[in-house]
């Protein structure tokens, strides 16, 4: 099964290194972060672990929940935590799921047989409140990924859904938006008080709104 963006994140129930967890139920009305690791005790994975762990209160800040899969089993995931922790100066404390044998994976289609048969690569997946699947991303095992730009796109994911703007290219949080193609100038003047500047009638900009 290929997940797309739009499509709800299905449900599962698997073992981690927190107890068994329901996807759902661990999501409640939270934003969710869902990202696959080729397996344990693995120097790209180490320090991709370790990163998200010392963003925790940037999560939080944003409302979001961190949830790790790798094919390997709980305990491998407990003692590899203490490696974390040691290598990377961090306390990891969200769940990491025990996908041994790889049935959420396949749900998520995580595991592309051109990169190997039995691990993951490594993908990642925005989930919103209501359980849609907002962003894809996926690296090859060589590469770690870039969780600065994770939080730049919850943030822009976050502000889009509430209030009609877009964001516009290496937008930051702060930065000018964009005022959608659907939306007439004279009515984005009254929507956006702060102004808006017309660089053509189909590329408007305004402030970033509650900045």
């Amino acid at each position: 099964m290929s997940i797309r963006l739009g499509d709800t994140a299905p449900n599962f129930k698997a073992d981690s290194t927190v107890g068994n967890i329901d996807f759902y139920e661990y999501l409640g009305d939270s934003w969710g972060i869902l990202f696959s690791h080729p397996a344990d005790y693995t120097p790209v994975c180490t320090t991709e672990l370790g990163y998200t762990s010392k963003l925790k209160a940037d999560f939080e800040q944003r409302n979001t929940k961190v949830i790790a899969l790798s094919v390997d089993g709980v305990e491998d995931h407990k003692n590899w935590i203490k490696d974390i922790n040691e290598t990377q100066n961090t306390d990891v404390q969200f769940p990491i799921i025990a996908d041994k044998d790889r049935k959420v994976s396949e749900l998520y289609d995580f595991i592309h047989p051109n990169a190997s048969l039995t691990a993951t690569v490594r993908s990642l997946l925005i989930i919103d409140p209501d359980k849609k699947v907002r962003l894809i991303i996926t690296y090859p095992a060589s590469t770690g990924r870039n969780f600065n730009e994770v939080l730049r796109v919850l943030d822009s994911l976050q502000l889009v859904d509430s209030h009609k703007i877009a964001t516009p290219a290496n937008w930051n949080d702060g930065d000018d938006v964009i005022v959608p193609p659907s939306i007439t100038t004279e009515d984005a003047k009254n929507i956006f008080p702060k102004g808006v500047n017309e660089i053509k009638p189909y590329l408007r900009y305004t402030p970033q709104p509650i900045k």
